[in-house]
């Protein structure tokens, strides 16, 4: 059977972290420009407390925000935020340096790619179309789809059945141990994690705990696949 390589999206193939800390940052400088009254830093504090506390896929952060320092949603800074967010993010949105070479060598050497995701349906195909990478990609996996998030076994089930594949013939790649490879150890991938930002100690304690590859780079992939 042909091998299968799923990927994570954001901080994996996506520099998410990068390009959302600057389009946030732009949406909260525009809104005190025109009139929240606070500094764009603490605006921006304020934000990410706001989404920490949501999530990530919570689509009313700045409403919130609003509420929060004004008294009462306004729904003009509201709309200038969103829309600032979203037309900054698409136009800083990158790929990881190799990630498109190492997605042509993968289907160049026979392997399926799929897509196993924690998140929205539209925002995940977005990202992947906005970067012209969808294509290669046979099936695209959300948890928002199957109801359960990584690393429930539901979702990673799901994915094999779609892909019409076996877990000893599937490669999880993802940049966070707790979801996406225990997820992964869990069903019987075979796991990699890739750009983790663990520190040396991390890594070695995990590797002596857990039977899974760490690398620093996705193109180390071009490598060792």
């Amino acid at each position: 059977m042909d091998k299968v390589v799923f990927f994570d999206i954001d901080g994996t193939l996506v520099n998410t972290a990068h390009f959302s800390k600057v389009a946030r940052m732009e949406a909260m400088t525009i809104m005190v420009e025109n009139g929240l009254p606070m500094k764009v830093n603490e605006a921006y504090d304020m934000l990410m407390e706001i989404i920490k506390e949501k999530g990530p896929n919570y689509d009313k952060h700045f409403n919130i925000l609003t509420k929060r320092v004004c008294g009462k949603e306004n729904p003009m800074l509201v709309a200038l935020g969103m829309i600032t967010y979203h037309n900054v993010k698409y136009a800083t949105i990158r790929p990881f340096p190799k990630t498109i070479q190492v997605l042509i060598y993968l289907r160049n050497r026979g392997y399926r790619l799929g897509v196993i995701s924690n998140g929205r349906t539209r925002k995940q195909w977005e990202k992947l179309v906005r970067l012209d990478i969808h294509y290669f990609f046979e099936e695209v996996i959300t948890s928002e789809d199957i109801g359960f998030e990584k690393p429930n076994k539901e979702i990673f089930e799901e994915a094999l059945k779609r892909m019409n594949c076996e877990a000893k013939d599937s490669i999880m790649i993802g940049d966070k141990f707790n979801s996406d490879i225990v997820g992964a150890i869990t069903t019987k991938f075979e796991p990699i994690l890739v750009n983790s930002g663990l520190d040396k100690e991390s890594k070695k304690e995990l590797l002596e705990n857990f039977d899974f590859t760490i690398i620093d780079d996705i193109g180390e992939l071009l490598n060792i696949l």
